[in-house]
C-alpha cells in the first residue's frame, strides 16, 4: 500500500493530471500501468542524474564562490523562518504537554520531555520540512527557468559543467547548512518551551536546561542532528533533479517548483521513518 502511495504520488507530480484525463474512461489497470511506468522511468532518470552529479564531485574547478553564495542562501537568509518555528515548536509542546503531566504527577519532567522531543525529532524533521518548502521550491523555480531560457544549454556551450556549476554546489550547501539549522530550532524550540512555562510557572532558564539536559547524552543528540545532512541531500538532488528536467515554458517552472516541494516532503518523511530505524540499531 505505502508502494502504491509512493508511486501514484511521484507519477502524479509530474504528470499533473495528464495521465488520468486521458484515460478518465480507460480500464483503472491502465492508468495504474501508467503511472507504474512514470514512476520507473523517473527513478532511472534520477540515477542518471546521480551518477552525472556524482562524476564531478572531486573534478576541479570547485567553484568556491559560487558555493560560498549558495550557502548564504541556505543558511542564513533561513534562520530567522527557522528560529521562528522552532520557537513556536517548543512553545507549543510545552502548552500541550504541561497539562497531560500535571494530571499525572509529573510536571517536574516537563524541561526533559520538551528537550527530548525537540532533540531527537520534531527539531530535525520540522528544519527538513520547512527548508524543503523555502529552498526546495527555490532550487527547483530557479533551475527550471534557467532550462527553458536555455541558459543551461549555453553554460555546456561555453565548456562550463552545470552539474559542477549550478547542482553541486546546491546540493553541498544544504548538506552543510541543514545540520546547523536544526542546532538553531532546537535552540529556539527550547527556549520558547522555558518561556511558554515560564509564564504559568516561574522557573528560571538554568534550571530549567539543567533538568532538561540532565539524562541526555550524545547518543540522544549527534545522531539525530547529523541525520539532517541527508535531508539537506534529498532536498538538493530532488529539486535540482526537478528542476533540470522542466519542460513546457514558464508554466513547466511552475510544476517544478511544486513538485520539488512534493517530492522533497514525500522523501524526507520516508528517509526519516529508515534513520530512526537505523539509529536505534547503532546508537542504542
Amino acid at each position: 500500500m505505502t508502494f502504491y502511495l509512493i508511486v501514484c504520488v511521484v507519477a502524479m507530480t509530474f504528470l499533473g493530471s495528464t495521465v488520468i484525463q486521458s484515460e478518465r474512461t480507460a480500464n483503472p489497470f491502465v492508468v495504474l500501468k501508467d503511472l507504474m511506468i512514470a514512476f520507473f522511468e523517473w527513478i532511472g532518470d534520477l540515477g542518471i542524474f546521480c551518477v552525472r552529479l556524482a562524476r564531478v564531485v572531486f573534478v576541479p574547478p570547485h567553484e568556491g564562490r559560487e558555493l560560498l553564495r549558495q550557502i548564504d542562501a541556505v543558511g542564513p537568509k533561513s534562520f530567522m523562518l527557522v528560529a521562528l518555528a522552532g520557537a513556536a515548536t517548543g512553545a507549543v509542546l510545552s502548552l500541550q504537554t504541561r497539562d497531560s503531566l500535571m494530571r499525572m504527577g509529573a510536571g517536574s519532567l516537563l524541561p526533559s520531555v520538551i528537550v527530548f522531543s525537540l532533540i531527537k525529532e520534531t527539531g530535525p524533521i520540522i528544519t527538513a520540512l520547512i527548508m524543503s518548502g523555502r529552498v526546495g521550491a527555490g532550487i527547483g523555480a530557479e533551475l527550471g527557468s534557467m532550462k527553458v531560457t536555455e541558459q543551461i544549454d549555453a553554460m555546456e556551450a561555453s565548456a562550463v559543467n552545470p552539474y559542477k556549476y549550478l547542482v553541486w554546489t546546491r546540493v553541498l550547501a544544504c548538506i552543510l547548512m541543514l545540520p546547523l539549522l536544526t542546532l538553531a530550532a532546537d535552540l529556539f524550540g527550547i527556549l520558547g518551551g522555558w518561556a511558554t512555562n515560564a509564564l504559568m510557572e516561574p522557573v528560571s532558564l538554568r534550571l530549567f536546561i539543567e533538568n532538561g539536559f540532565k539524562t541526555v547524552t550524545f547518543n540522544d543528540f549527534l545522531p539525530p542532528t547529523y541525520k539532517t545532512a541527508i535531508f539537506g541531500f534529498i532536498i538538493g538532488v530532488v529539486s535540482s533533479f526537478q528542476g533540470m528536467r522542466t519542460r513546457g515554458g514558464t508554466e513547466g517552472v511552475g510544476r517544478s517548483a511544486t513538485s520539488s516541494v512534493v517530492l522533497c516532503s514525500l522523501f524526507i518523511i520516508l528517509a526519516d521513518v529508515l534513520m530512526v530505524r537505523i539509529i536505534q540499531v547503532l546508537f542504542p
